[in-house]
């Protein structure tokens, strides 16, 4: 079945990861659990009787150290590579990228600078898909992709929306014309993304002057 699915839709090949990339994924992977775990303990914490406190508490510790050691070895990990150090100086040159969404791209989108414009939309879920059906016509919306990036990314164009000279006036020029709020920063996401991509690809740092135009 899946011989026959490929000879008929014949899907792109994609190199598979090599293991630094794997061992980096691995890592950001486990560091997003501890930092899920300590939500929910200090959570837990918040509504707890005084007999299970001291056991929460305990837990919380370690989990924040746990926490700091992964952080450590992410940062060791990054910086020990001469491609990675490279991409993640050039990725956060781009005023409101930071450092998590440097690190998220480069564990869980290798191919960030190897596709076009729209494929790199469309491979993490911002680039609007129609929902029509036969006559009837939907409302374009954004779904599927890579979920995990898309959550960071969205986090990172709610600061460039401020922060970064275009991105800040993309994002009032929609709104001036009507666009809603979500509509307009999900249309920062695409943007951003396109941009860091074009520049991975060209390897080319942040100049304002070069990408307004």
């Amino acid at each position: 079945m899946l011989a026959h699915f490929a000879e008929a839709v014949r899907p792109p090949v994609r190199q598979l990861r090599d293991d630094d990339t794997r061992e980096l994924n691995t890592m950001t992977t486990r560091l997003n659990q501890v930092m899920t775990m300590l939500v929910a303990e200090k959570n837990r914490l918040s509504r707890s009787v005084p007999s299970v406190r001291p056991s929460i508490q305990a837990h919380i510790a370690w989990l924040e150290q746990e926490l700091n050691d992964l952080d450590d070895g992410l940062r060791q990990t990054l910086r020990r590579s001469p491609v990675w150090r490279e991409k993640d100086d050039l990725l956060r040159s781009v005023p409101g990228v930071g450092e998590q969404l440097a690190l998220t791209l480069l564990a869980y989108l290798p191919e960030l600078g190897t596709l076009n414009r729209k494929q790199i939309a469309a491979l993490v879920g911002v680039a609007p898909i129609n929902r029509d059906s036969g006559a009837m016509r939907g409302r374009r919306a954004v779904w599927g992709g890579r979920a995990r990036v898309r959550t960071v990314l969205y986090m990172d164009a709610l600061v460039a929306s401020r922060r970064n000279p275009v991105i800040r006036a993309f994002y009032q020029r929609l709104l001036a014309t009507g666009k809603s709020k979500k509509a307009a920063l999900t249309a920062c996401m695409r943007k951003l993304l396109v941009i860091l991509n074009a520049m991975v690809k060209s390897g080319q740092h942040w100049d304002p002057e070069i990408i307004a135009a």
